[in-house]
Parts: C-alpha cells; sequence; structure tokens
C-alpha cells in the first residue's frame, strides 16, 4: 500500500478535521467530528436535508453539505456506514421546524442505520422522511429496479431536493421532487482498476492490466462484465447506449449529463468520453441542458468512470439550475 497517511486507523478524522479546517465557513461539527453541518445550522423554517455513508468517495458525501443542497452529512469509515446515534445527531443539528429529508444510497447498513436514527427522531417529535437513491442501471434489470445500488445520481438528487427546500419548500414538496427527478436519473460505470482500503492495506479486488469491468459498483461490487480495454469511444457509447435504453428518452428530451472520473482517471480522458456523448445526443435529438465533467463520486483511487444521465422538465430543470455553495459544488 502506498498512500500519503499517518496510521491508517487515523485517515478518516484527520480527513474530516482538515475538511472542516479548510472551510470553516462552509462546515460544522460539535463533539463528533463525524456528524458534519452547515456552518449556519439550524436553518430556522427551512426543510432541512441529511445524508451520510463511508468515506472514500469525496465529493460524496458530506462535500455538498452546503447551502442550496444539503444541511448534514453523517460520515462513516471507508467504505463503512455511520452508525444510527451519528444520522440521529445530525439530523438534531440540522432541524430547522420543517422537518429532516434523508437520501442516501440503496445498501443494506445505511438502511438499517438510518432507519434507526428516524426512530429516535420520532421520539424526538422530530419528523423524517426518506428517500432512496436507485440509480446504477447495472446492478439491478428494470423490472427490479428497487434492488438498485445508488451511486453518483445521487447528486443531481442532492442539487434539485436541496434547491426545493432553499425556496422554502414544504417537507412533502422536497421529497416529491426528489423522488421525481430520481425516478428520471440513470448512472451506470466502468472500472479499470482496484482502490485500496487504508485499514485493510490491500486492492478490494485484482483485474489485469488490458481489463476493465463494466457496471462495477463504487465500492467495487461486481459488475456485468469483465473484458478486455476498449476504447474511449467504444466505453461511452456502450454505457451511454445502456442508461438510455434503460431510461427510454423520447426525441426532444433535454437532459443533464455528468461524466465523473472514479478518482484516479485523468480530467482528459473524461473530457474524450463526454465528446461521444455529446455526439450520440445529437444523433438521437436529445438536448444537453448542462454538462458536469469531473470529480463528483468517487471511489479512492480507482481508475475509471461512471455516467449519470437526468431527463429533466421544466421545474427540474429550474432547480437544477438553481444557486449553490459546497466545499466540492459551486454554481451561481
Amino acid at each position: 500500500m502506498k498512500k500519503i497517511i499517518n496510521k491508517p486507523a487515523d485517515f478518516v478524522p484527520e480527513m474530516l478535521e482538515g475538511l472542516v479546517k479548510a472551510h470553516p465557513d462552509q462546515l460544522d461539527f460539535e463533539g463528533d467530528l463525524h456528524c458534519i453541518v452547515r456552518a449556519d445550522s439550524p436553518v430556522e423554517g427551512k426543510v432541512a436535508l441529511a445524508t451520510g455513508g463511508g468515506s472514500g468517495h469525496l465529493p460524496v458525501f458530506l462535500g455538498y453539505v452546503g447551502k442550496g443542497m444539503l444541511d448534514g452529512c453523517a460520515v462513516g469509515d471507508v467504505f463503512a456506514s455511520p452508525s444510527a446515534d451519528q444520522m440521529f445527531e445530525v439530523t438534531k443539528r440540522i432541524h430547522g421546524g420543517k422537518g429532516v429529508v434523508y437520501i442516501y444510497g440503496n445498501y443494506g447498513g445505511d438502511v438499517m442505520n438510518f432507519d434507526m436514527a428516524a426512530e429516535m427522531a420520532d421520539m424526538e417529535d422530530i419528523e423524517v422522511r426518506t428517500v432512496l437513491v436507485k440509480d446504477d442501471v447495472a446492478s439491478a434489470p428494470p423490472a427490479e429496479a428497487g434492488r438498485r445500488r445508488g451511486v453518483a445520481g445521487m447528486v443531481f438528487a442532492f442539487k434539485v431536493a436541496g434547491a426545493k427546500a432553499d425556496q422554502g419548500g414544504s417537507l412533502d414538496e422536497v421529497v416529491e421532487i426528489a423522488e421525481r427527478a430520481l425516478a428520471n436519473i440513470r448512472t451506470m460505470g466502468v472500472a479499470l482498476s482496484p482502490c485500496t482500503v487504508p485499514l485493510a492495506g490491500k486492492p478490494t479486488f485484482t483485474i489485469g492490466d488490458d481489463e476493465m469491468e463494466i457496471g462495477m459498483g463504487i465500492h467495487g461490487e461486481p459488475g456485468m462484465k469483465r473484458e478486455k480495454l476498449q476504447t474511449a469511444d467504444e466505453i461511452a457509447e456502450r454505457m451511454a447506449t445502456a442508461i438510455l435504453d434503460d431510461m427510454q428518452p423520447a426525441t426532444g428530451d433535454r437532459l443533464a449529463v455528468m461524466v465523473n472520473g472514479l478518482g484516479a482517471t485523468p480530467p482528459e480522458e473524461l473530457y474524450v468520453m463526454y465528446r461521444k456523448v455529446h455526439q450520440m445526443f445529437t444523433e438521437r435529438e436529445l438536448t444537453v441542458h448542462r454538462a458536469y465533467v469531473g470529480e463528483y463520486a468517487t471511489s479512492m483511487e480507482m481508475a475509471g468512470a461512471s455516467f449519470t444521465f437526468f431527463r429533466l422538465d421544466d421545474e427540474l430543470a429550474g432547480l437544477l439550475d438553481h444557486p449553490a455553495q459546497t466545499p466540492f459544488f459551486v454554481q451561481v
């Protein structure tokens, strides 16, 4: 293992300490560093949004805590769920009187702990609603979409739900817009290399230098198929086609496109792939409303990329365009 760290056990708390110290005007905590909230929390009279999950995915999850997006985030160890107590602590810190919406990925440990946190919040008369992210088309067929994993598409859900809350939306309205967004979001990824969890000290899986895995999950979960590495255009066409076949957009539809690096992919390679996506959209008479190319949801130092497509209506487009400012996401 070759990493710029101190003790593996100190990796996450030291990362969190550095992040909070780098952004004191935006992020805060009280007691437990794993419970990160907006510096101005709670925002009275606004529906609060919380997420949570394991470390190792920056900017997901805590990188999107800030104005116009999330109010708080419970942070676990690398690829490990935070505790129910940590989630409950975040919930209490961000509650501004209009309820709290949990938005997080569809993973067993997170679901169990967030459900427990919601029960604890109910005992404190804090109304909590849950929206699960299930956007990874490679993890289950359309007929079993409820089993799909939550991956990079959650960033778009944070964005539109956060905008709705920022505009004064009610608890029901924020939940409805998050669910509507996620019904129109699909993601697929490809991995070229593994990553190493500091406490494990060895790669999460092995893959040949001339191989790729189509559909691999953000923690290294098995994909759809392992095969020989293909060209950028071939990879982009396969992933984009799989998403579009699942989504079935109509001619003339507007979509937001995210080409996301998984941690060790140069931006130049992401733009080569975006070029092919844009070409395919033009051929299919689909409009790119906004393009996001960069690192939005990573997997430590994994090489690879994911595509996320978000089909928009007028309201969703307006919320996507709404200003936001977090340590890792700025839109004016």
